[in-house]
């Protein structure tokens, strides 16, 4: 390799745009209301190794319509609500983001088909300045909320003007 292409390709890895990028996502996983559901949730862990900024920006599925990012605030009324997050999820440089029930997650809206406990679809994630990742998310409707806020279960949210019947 030439000196001229050793520099230009470090040059390169210098701009987030071109940089080599790390991200990792952990311990995916789906949960729907019922067999009926016309929407679901997906929830997991998006590790940021790289050092700068990303930002999760969408995602995409052939298991819905519609794929969005969503987390949830509480009205004037004390009410939870569940509402689409302009911009995406930002991660600062190295920082670890939970994507779990009762917060921020994905959203399947217009499922295509029935998802069932112990079924698996393909999600893939889009960032700002990293590559797509697709990963392979299992269904499972018997994992326990963690330290979400409340304990509270998606499926007690309010959904309405989202168009998935809840």
């Amino acid at each position: 390799m030439s000196t001229k292409t050793t520099l230009f390709a470090g040059l390169l890895a210098l701009l987030p745009g071109f940089a080599s990028a790390h991200v990792v996502i952990e311990d995916a996983y789906a949960r729907v209301a019922s067999a009926m559901a016309q929407s679901g949730a997906v929830f997991m862990t998006i590790y940021n190794h790289n050092d700068f900024p990303e930002v999760l920006t969408g995602a995409s599925s052939d298991v819905a319509a519609r794929v969005e990012l969503h987390t949830h605030i509480m009205n004037a009324e004390g009410v939870m609500r569940m509402v689409e997050v302009e911009g995406g999820i930002p991660m600062a440089a190295d920082e670890t983001v939970m994507l779990e029930r009762g917060g921020l997650h994905v959203m399947l809206l217009g499922l295509t088909r029935t998802l069932e406990h112990g079924d698996s679809f393909t999600l893939t994630l889009e960032f700002k300045n990293s590559d797509p990742i697709t990963i392979e998310v299992p269904v499972d409707l018997e994992r326990m909320p963690g330290h979400s806020a409340g304990g509270m279960q998606h499926g007690q949210m309010d959904h309405s003007g989202h168009g998935n019947g809840g």
